[in-house]
């Protein structure tokens, strides 16, 4: 198939400029990718599907490079006719920082050397953290065996050679600071030669060229987007363990964005394997029958071996105050885990009503009689002391696990 011409100038205009950068690269790789794809069915289920099913694009302008990443799921069953794109974009056209920084938003430095390296013209499960990012990961316990990777250490950042196109699949950049682990994920990024023209104060006119692009169109519907091999267990699941200590060790993430990662049917394995069950049920929602009394939803039901379901809460891992409080022979948990564990009370006072068992069990069909409640909290270092396993033996139905438990609980039986 003969493609148009894909050198184009572009409007400094920025709705413009995005709307021609759009309708430009739809034209000459989008399209034809599709209709490629229609002519060969069979490959629909194995390209990249973020290509066309994008969730979202962004668009980063700068000196030397128009750079476009793609972010969406990585397989498909079928194509959509319609596809709605949302897209952000930057202009870094005017910013004397490296480009690829600017993407990733880290700062890379090294001890060996003040230089930053040329990215190769492709990059595939590269693993790059700084320093820093390093430093945390091996105190995160972050599995490396888990990831098919590239890995860079103590290396220097990258910057983008001028006048080549170079793409980035699934490439992990990590770094840290005061706030725990931040972690980048690339899942398909592209950057496009650019050449600035007729520059003046206020405006100028860019020229990117498509024509790598364009000849990658049959190579992109071939490919088949790294993902960890389905027979394999274990190395299908430690990248997922990865993911969830990457939440854990950035002290912004939620107590929302938690549960709601491990709810997902592809990690629920997290809970089922940590605290020995065989079904996960998230968010259900708890009626009081014999008093008025405001509804409540423990984040998790876990049906165990024995058919009866226990209840899991979690919490942040980052504390705010000493979990151990008081003087010797006095010791207590501190009012933060004392609030955490009152909390879960109201879940032993509802199930100690039959009739709200009763009701339970017709609404959705699990059993729960006098269940053991399971928080969630902390890191393992915040409970060093052997002071609180004596002071949790006074709560005969409430288990305190911290993070580190839970996942370390987990990999410990890949290596049974």
């Amino acid at each position: 198939m003969k493609h148009p011409n894909t050198d184009k100038i572009l409007p400094k205009e920025e709705t413009n400029l995005v709307l021609s950068i759009m309708n430009t690269i739809s034209k000459n790789y989008w399209n034809p990718l599709y209709k490629y794809l229609l002519l060969n069915p069979e490959l629909i289920k194995t390209f990249p599907a973020l290509l066309l099913e994008q969730e979202h694009i962004v668009i980063y302008i700068g000196k030397t490079h128009l750079a476009i990443e793609y972010i969406g799921k990585e397989m498909t069953n079928e194509l959509s006719e319609e596809r709605g794109i949302q897209v952000t974009h930057y202009d870094f056209s005017d910013s004397k920082t490296n480009l690829f920084e600017d993407i990733i938003g880290f700062k890379f430095n090294s001890t060996a050397t003040n230089v930053t390296f040329p990215l190769p013209s492709y990059s595939e499960d590269l693993v790059y953290p700084t320093n820093k990012g390093m430093d945390k990961l091996i105190e995160l316990k972050w599995n490396w065996i888990a990831q098919n990777s590239i890995m860079g250490i103590n290396s220097p950042g990258f910057h983008i050679k001028k006048g080549e196109f170079t793409r980035v699949v699934n490439a992990r950049f990590f770094d840290a600071d005061d706030n725990g682990l931040k972690t980048r994920h690339i899942k398909w990024l592209d950057f496009l030669p650019l050449e600035i023209l007729n520059e003046k104060e206020k405006t100028h006119e860019i020229k990117v060229s498509l024509s790598e692009l364009t000849s990658h169109i049959i190579h992109d519907a071939h490919f088949i987007y790294p993902m960890p091999a389905k027979e394999n267990y274990k190395f299908n699941k430690l990248p997922q363990i990865n993911r969830f200590i990457e939440l854990i060790g950035n002290n912004d993430t939620s107590e929302p964005q938690l549960t709601k990662f491990l709810e997902q049917p592809e990690n629920q394995f997290i809970l089922t394997m940590g605290i020995l069950s065989t079904k996960v049920h998230s968010q259900l929602i708890c009626e009081w029958q014999s008093v008025k009394r405001n509804n409540i939803q423990p984040d998790f039901f876990l049906v165990r071996p024995n058919g009866f379901a226990d209840i899991v809460e979690f919490k942040l891992p980052d504390l705010k105050t000493k979990t151990i409080v008081g003087k010797s022979n006095r010791e207590t948990f501190s009012a933060e885990i004392n609030a955490y564990i009152s909390q879960t009370r109201v879940y032993k006072e509802y199930f100690e009503d039959p009739n709200n068992s009763k009701w339970f069990e017709e609404k959705y069909g699990l059993k729960v009689k006098y269940p053991k409640r399971f928080l969630i909290v902390g890191r393992r270092w915040d409970f060093s002391s052997d002071e609180w396993k004596k002071i949790i033996d006074d709560y005969k139905d409430v288990e305190i696990l911290t993070f580190d438990d839970l996942t370390d609980g987990v990999v410990s039986q890949f290596y049974m």
